[in-house]
């Protein structure tokens, strides 16, 4: 079974549409930009409810209470099953505190060190989103396009 995800895409007019992206923490993304950023997600098993999960997800990695009412954006497969929902809503992006995970760091180093999920977020423009957002989250930015007309 491929594993699950479920994340919220939080979105901004001010006046010009703005999206709620995290740069994805730990040593890998550490001097990574491009292509670096993520939706506000994370994995669950194929029993739990994918909307609370998004729900329980985007609260562990803002720190920030999920919003009301989302608005489905659909399904993007690949090495993970991504189920993603939009919202409207503001929050300041430099409060965002994530949750954390344990790495053996460096490498065979019987270490293990603590990084956050997410160790920054931002809000975007499209357009430096498009540039900043993984590969496989992309068809979310065009879907949020679509279902605001």
């Amino acid at each position: 079974m491929p594993r699950r995800s479920a994340g919220i895409l939080l979105y901004r007019r001010t006046p010009e549409l703005q999206v709620l992206l995290g740069h994805m923490g730990g040593p890998f993304w550490a001097h990574k930009d491009e292509h670096a950023w993520s939706i506000p997600k994370g994995e669950h098993d194929e029993d739990e409810d994918a909307e609370a999960a998004a729900r329980r997800e985007f609260t562990e990695e803002t720190g920030h209470p999920a919003p009301g009412h989302l608005q489905p954006l659909g399904v993007v497969r690949g090495s993970k099953v991504l189920t993603v929902w939009a919202a409207e809503g503001d929050l300041d992006a430099d409060a965002v505190v994530s949750n954390t995970f344990e790495l053996e760091w460096p490498p065979r180093s019987g270490r293990l060190q603590t990084f956050p999920e997410l160790d920054r977020a931002a809000w975007l423009d499209l357009d430096t989103a498009a540039t900043k957002l993984v590969k496989g989250q992309l068809p979310f930015l065009d879907r949020l396009v679509e279902l605001l007309g």
